[in-house]
């Protein structure tokens, strides 16, 4: 990483009010090493501008159902020290794109089975097609552990 200068930092206050997270939650992505902070020599945390970029990205991705495994995964593609290009976003979009099909597809098919299943009134884990045929599943434990495709 080049030389940075003051201006090119942020503390975790300001980053807290730049993204309308909590520093609590801000620390918290960091200690899932979602974000890297720089330390001062007094050992301060300082933000880079485009860490706004990344917690902006950590936000949306979980508001689409990613993991924060998934993120990390993602973000570990993003260049470090530098504002990320179009480029480097569009990249990250053509991975999250499908998984987010998936997601979509499998919503779908949930949806459209669960107006039958509210139709003939059974919820019942053994005769239910979305969650558990047969009960197969019961000996990995309680409740629902996979739809069905």
């Amino acid at each position: 990483m080049s030389r940075l200068r003051p201006s090119d930092l942020l503390t975790i206050g300001e980053i807290a009010r730049r993204t309308g997270l909590s520093v609590s939650a801000i620390r918290f992505y960091e200690e899932h090493r979602l974000i890297e902070p720089v330390r001062t020599s007094g050992n301060q945390r300082r933000f880079l501008r485009s860490d706004i970029r990344r917690l902006s990205f950590i936000l949306i991705a979980q508001r689409l159902g990613l993991s924060l495994g998934e993120i990390a995964a993602e973000l570990a593609n993003l260049p470090h020290g530098r504002t990320p290009t179009a480029h480097d976003w569009t990249a990250i979009s053509r991975a999250i794109r499908t998984r987010l099909d998936e997601r979509i597809a499998e919503l779908t098919r949930t949806r459209d089975r669960l107006d039958g299943c509210i139709g003939c009134g059974c919820l019942s884990l053994e005769h239910c097609a979305i969650w558990n045929p047969q009960d197969h599943l019961a000996s990995e434990g309680p409740g629902p552990r996979k739809l069905i495709g």
